[in-house]
């Protein structure tokens, strides 16, 4: 994907240019090889057995170790796996946003053998306890200013989500991110949550997560509660959504 400063992101999955950015980004960063290489949206103009086969060729060059795809659909996600073995598949998934459930990307994870990247895993700060409907987003430096979870009415809407992750996170003497998570990690042992921070002790508290132990009885429990929640708002706007694979 490029970027452009007026216009975002720019899907451009075209062979010869994945081996451009590839080359640029090894001679940037001074390295030789690129550990985990992601398509980081699903181009619907370039067929992705091309996409893996240009990965394939930079792997077999070894400039490129593992191959990623993120926010691509079951579908998709076979046709690559097909051509080259994807590594890891990143898809935003949470307490709150439990999409990959139902469409068969984490089914087609666990069956194909690829490691599952939560993105969100705290729900974008939702589930944090550290958002209300009082914050207030940068809309130059904070994209989730345009999200329409992110509204102070939606906020607002959401409240009981937040009073879910507070019981169940003081019950196990746990913070609430700890408690999200937490939940994660116990779901399945190819998940590996990525939550995003720019504080110190954001890290510590993240990390502390592996301390906490959810049984299956807590699972069930968290599950069954968070079923008789509505969640409300879109987990990104229109436009991020649309570069989002939906293939049936």
């Amino acid at each position: 994907m490029d970027f452009d400063n007026e216009k975002g992101g720019i899907l451009n999955s075209q062979p010869e240019h994945i081996r451009k950015v590839v080359e640029e980004s090894l001679k940037r960063l001074r390295i030789d090889r690129i550990d985990l290489y992601y398509q980081h949206r699903v181009d619907p103009n370039v067929p992705i057995e091309d996409v893996a086969g240009a990965v394939k060729e930079l792997i077999a060059e070894g400039k490129v170790l593992h191959f990623g795809i993120s926010e691509a659909s079951a579908k998709t996600i076979r046709r690559a796996h097909a051509i080259l073995p994807v590594s890891a598949v990143q898809t935003e998934y949470s307490l709150m946003i439990r999409d990959v459930e139902k469409n068969g990307v984490l089914k087609t994870c666990e069956e194909l053998g690829i490691g599952f990247v939560p993105w969100g895993p705290v729900g974008q700060g939702y589930l944090t306890r550290k958002i209300d409907a009082e914050t207030r987003f940068d809309p130059k430096l904070d994209m989730r200013s345009t999200f329409p979870r992110f509204s102070p009415e939606t906020i607002s809407a959401n409240t009981p989500i937040i009073e879910l992750v507070k019981k169940f996170a003081e019950k196990k003497n746990a913070t609430a991110a700890q408690l999200s998570l937490a939940w994660l990690l116990a779901r399945k042992p190819f998940i590996v949550p990525i939550p995003g921070t720019r504080k110190l002790d954001h890290l510590n508290e993240n990390l502390g997560a592996i301390n906490v132990q959810l049984t299956p009885d807590d699972l069930r429990e968290i599950d069954s509660a968070f079923s008789a929640i509505e969640v409300h708002g879109g987990r990104m706007n229109e436009e991020q959504m649309k570069v989002v694979d939906q293939t049936a």
